[in-house]
């Protein structure tokens, strides 16, 4: 892995970056002395490669804190990782809120930084072994036709069945939306109202009209809910992080 320690203090810096530079998965460490100089750093290979797997922050830092500096990551093509380290416990509620792997408290210990790490390896292994695909028997006029889940662009609840939206066509199935809610999270779909289950990766835009939010999926618009908003969100910034290891 190669990785990005940001920390406006030099002995801090230089601890942190030995205790990584010890460790077996990192290939690469590249220090920075604040935001400015992180970004630069990261902007080397392009603005939308930022070329570091894992970026460590602290939070306290003159200009653009290690928070505010979360905020921008997150908006990169192919983000990073992002572990906090910090001397104060009062701000681990909003790096959680934007998606931090881990909350580490200075000093870093050896044990704790190389548990962060862990997660963030397995977070990648997660990301790059798909779940295997299902297929769904689907029939019409006395015709069985064998469907795959990963055909399936959103999902619409009619009653008791489920209507399978694919790129070209809808196929109804008895199936409770709530079934397959539950068999098909693990494959990155999510529940985004009552009504409608769509597949994470192929969300285009979510945006905010008159009436609340809405998805796009292959230039359709799918409602929001309320209730089921600030998971979505939590999703796609999950599900962003996780492109860095693709």
């Amino acid at each position: 892995m190669r990785v990005l320690a940001v920390d406006d203090e030099p002995p801090a810096l230089d601890e942190l970056a030995f205790l990584l530079r010890s460790h077996p998965a990192i290939s690469a460490v590249v220090t920075a002395n604040n935001a400015s100089d992180a970004l630069r750093a990261m902007q080397d290979g392009g603005p939308h490669e930022p070329g570091f797997d894992v970026v460590l922050l602290d939070i306290r830092m003159p200009g653009l804190d290690g928070l505010e500096l979360a905020k921008v990551l997150v908006n990169f093509a192919r983000p990073p990782a992002v572990v906090f380290v910090t001397a104060h416990d009062d701000r681990a509620v909003d790096a959680y809120d934007l998606g931090a792997v881990d909350y580490l408290l200075k000093p870093v210990r050896a044990d704790r930084l190389d548990e962060s790490l862990r997660r963030v390896l397995l977070l990648r292994d997660a990301a790059s072994t798909p779940p295997e695909d299902e297929v769904i028997p689907v029939e019409l006029a006395g015709v069985t036709t064998m469907l795959s889940r990963s055909s399936v662009r959103w999902v619409e609840a009619q009653g008791d069945y489920a209507r399978l939206h694919t790129r070209d066509d809808s196929h109804l199935v008895r199936i409770p939306l709530s079934t397959l809610e539950s068999r098909w999270s693990e494959a990155g779909f999510v529940r985004i109202h009552r009504s409608y289950l769509v597949a994470l990766r192929l969300i285009t835009q979510l945006r905010l009209t008159p009436s609340g939010y809405v998805v796009i999926v292959d230039d359709r618009e799918l409602p929001v809910s309320r209730r089921h908003t600030r998971e979505l969100k939590d999703r796609l910034v999950r599900t962003a992080k996780a492109g860095w290891t693709r």
